[in-house]
C-alpha cells in the first residue's frame, strides 16, 4: 500500500477543502493508498514536512498550492526516492503547466493515482532552489514588491508591472556561461529550467526540465509601448524568435553587476548573499515527479 502525504497551502485557494477531501477519497481509495493530509504552518514548513516524509518512507508527497509552496516542498525531496506530485491550486502554476499537469483537481488526482514518475532537473541560484526560473532583472524587482502586496493573482501582478515600469532603469550585466563571457544591458535577465513563467507566459519556449541545461533569457531594454508585443509573443510561445530575446544555454552561470539588487526564484524574492553577484547551476535528475503521459 503506497503512502501518500498531501501538504496543503491554504493560502493558495484551498478554501474548498471539504470538496478536495472528497475528491482525494474518490481517486485514492483507502484499500489501495494510505493517505495523510497536513498543512503549511510557517515559512520553510514544506521543506521540513517533506524531509520528514522521506524518513518515514512516504512514496509520494503531493504539493497542493502554487509555485511557491511547490518550491518549498521540493527542497526536502532532492536526491531522495520519495516522489513529488502537484495539485496545482496557485495562480501562475508555472511548473504544473510546464509538465502538462492538469489544472482540474480530478484529472490531477487521476495522474497521482496512476503514479507515472520521471526525474526532473532543478536549478540553484546562490543555492536557492528553483524549479521553473530565477531572475535578477525587472521580474526580481516585481517579486520583491509583490511580497508586500495583498492583491494576488495576475491582475495584482500586472498592476505592479505597469506602476513600476516607468521608474525602472535596466542594469548592465557581466555574464559567464560555462566560460563564455557576455556584457549586456537587460530589462529581463531570467534563467529558466522549465518553459513556463506562469499564466502561460513563456520566456524560454524551448526550455525543458529534463535536458540537463539552464536557458539564459536576456531581454534588452524595452519601451512602454513594446510591453504589449512582448506579452503577446510570450503567450504565443515564440518570443525567442524575435528581437526581444537573446537566448543561450549552459550549466553554470555567473552574473555580476554593481546595479544588481534583487533575486527571484520561482516568483519569490530571496535575499542576495553577496552584493551584485548571483551564481547559478543545474542539478540533473534531482527529484522524482509524478508526470503526465
Amino acid at each position: 500500500m503506497k503512502k501518500i502525504l498531501f501538504i496543503i497551502n491554504r493560502k493558495a485557494g484551498t478554501d474548498r477543502e471539504k470538496k478536495l477531501g472528497d475528491a482525494i477519497r474518490q481517486h485514492l481509495p483507502a484499500d489501495q493508498f494510505e493517505v495523510s493530509i497536513t498543512h503549511l504552518a510557517y515559512l520553510g514548513h514544506g521543506a521540513d514536512l517533506s524531509r520528514e516524509a522521506v524518513k518515514n518512507g512516504v512514496h509520494t508527497v503531493v504539493a497542493v498550492g502554487g509555485d511557491g509552496s511547490i518550491n518549498e516542498i521540493a527542497q526536502g525531496l532532492v536526491g531522495s526516492q520519495t516522489a513529488m506530485a502537484i495539485l496545482p491550486l496557485g495562480s501562475g502554476n508555472g511548473l504544473a503547466r510546464a509538465l502538462k499537469i492538469p489544472l482540474d483537481v480530478h484529472k490531477a488526482l487521476r495522474l497521482i493515482a496512476a503514479g507515472k514518475q520521471r526525474a526532473i532537473d532543478v536549478g540553484y541560484a546562490n543555492e536557492h532552489l528553483f524549479l521553473s526560473n530565477a531572475g535578477v532583472g525587472f521580474d526580481a524587482l516585481i517579486a520583491e514588491q509583490f511580497r508586500h502586496t495583498k492583491k494576488r493573482g495576475l491582475s495584482g501582478y500586472a498592476k505592479l508591472v505597469l506602476k513600476s515600469f516607468k521608474d525602472y532603469q535596466p542594469a548592465s550585466y557581466s555574464i559567464d556561461i560555462d566560460g563564455q563571457q557576455l556584457q549586456v544591458p537587460a530589462f529581463l535577465l531570467t534563467i529558466a529550467n522549465g518553459n513556463q513563467f506562469g499564466y502561460e507566459f513563456k520566456l524560454a519556449p524551448g526550455a525543458n526540465v529534463f535536458d540537463g541545461l539552464l536557458d539564459i533569457c536576456i531581454m534588452p531594454p524595452v519601451s512602454f509601448l513594446e510591453l504589449l508585443p512582448v506579452s503577446m509573443y510570450s503567450l504565443l510561445g515564440n518570443i525567442d524568435k524575435t528581437r526581444f530575446m537573446q537566448h543561450y544555454t549552459g550549466k553554470e552561470i555567473t552574473i555580476r553587476s554593481s546595479e544588481l539588487q534583487y533575486l527571484q526564484v520561482d516568483g519569490d524574492a530571496v535575499p542576495l548573499s553577496e552584493p551584485g553577484l548571483v551564481r547559478l547551476r543545474i542539478q540533473q535528475a534531482a527529484i522524482q515527479v509524478v508526470v503526465n503521459d
